[in-house]
């Protein structure tokens, strides 16, 4: 129990790191694309105690990491406010805001990439850096599944016609069951991994 508790430590580290990019990335985007909110929320920072949520940044990676053996973590940071109509163009925009935070974990993935390979060999600072490259990997492929309140969903909310949309999005409120019930039954695994596996194979790291 004391080896998993550190390995959650190590990877709840890891995690925090991830999240904060990703969140950082669709502030930012969102920002850049004529939104002030996440600005003016004090958002558009990476200091880490602007986007802690405690169910969401830490019970529910606990609850994922201990349930599974820690063969999985996944969690997030209180997600940026962002005002879809404050957007120059907001039925493109918002796939573009959604796609921010998982392209942004999928960048810092490769940039590591490199560096993984210059380190190759290295023992302790090796593993680090590929143990931050799975965990961004998982986070991003993660997000992209098209179930509220995961980017997928804004993604594909912003693809659909807008009738579609608006019944789409009125299943944010069963969101979170969802996920759970998908978690448990594994029916995600069969999604993730492949991913997970297809990603990290074309940014030149195995596991």
């Amino acid at each position: 129990m004391l080896g998993l508790l550190i390995s959650f430590i190590i990877s709840f580290l890891f995690l925090m790191a991830a999240v904060i990019i990703h969140e950082f990335a669709h502030g930012w985007v969102a920002f850049r694309l004529g939104d002030t909110t996440a600005k003016y929320s004090g958002r558009l920072t990476l200091n880490p105690l602007a986007h802690i949520d405690p169910v969401w940044t830490f019970l529910f990676p606990l609850f994922l990491f201990m349930s599974t053996g820690g063969r999985f973590i996944f969690g997030a940071a209180k997600p940026v406010p962002v005002n879809y109509w404050a957007l120059r163009n907001p039925k493109r925009d918002i796939i573009l805001v959604g796609m921010a935070g998982p392209l942004a974990n999928f960048l810092l993935a490769f940039i590591l990439s490199i560096a993984a390979r210059v380190l190759a060999g290295s023992g302790f600072a090796a593993l680090i850096i590929e143990r931050l490259i799975l965990i961004n990997v998982v986070l991003g492929v993660f997000n992209l599944i098209p179930i509220p309140p995961l980017d997928g969903s804004r993604i594909l909310t912003g693809l659909l016609p807008a009738g579609l949309a608006q019944s789409y999005a009125a299943l944010e409120p069963y969101g979170f069951i969802i996920l759970i019930a998908l978690l448990w039954f594994r029916v995600i695994d069969y999604v993730v991994w492949p991913m997970v596996a297809l990603t990290l194979s074309l940014i030149g790291v195995g596991y």
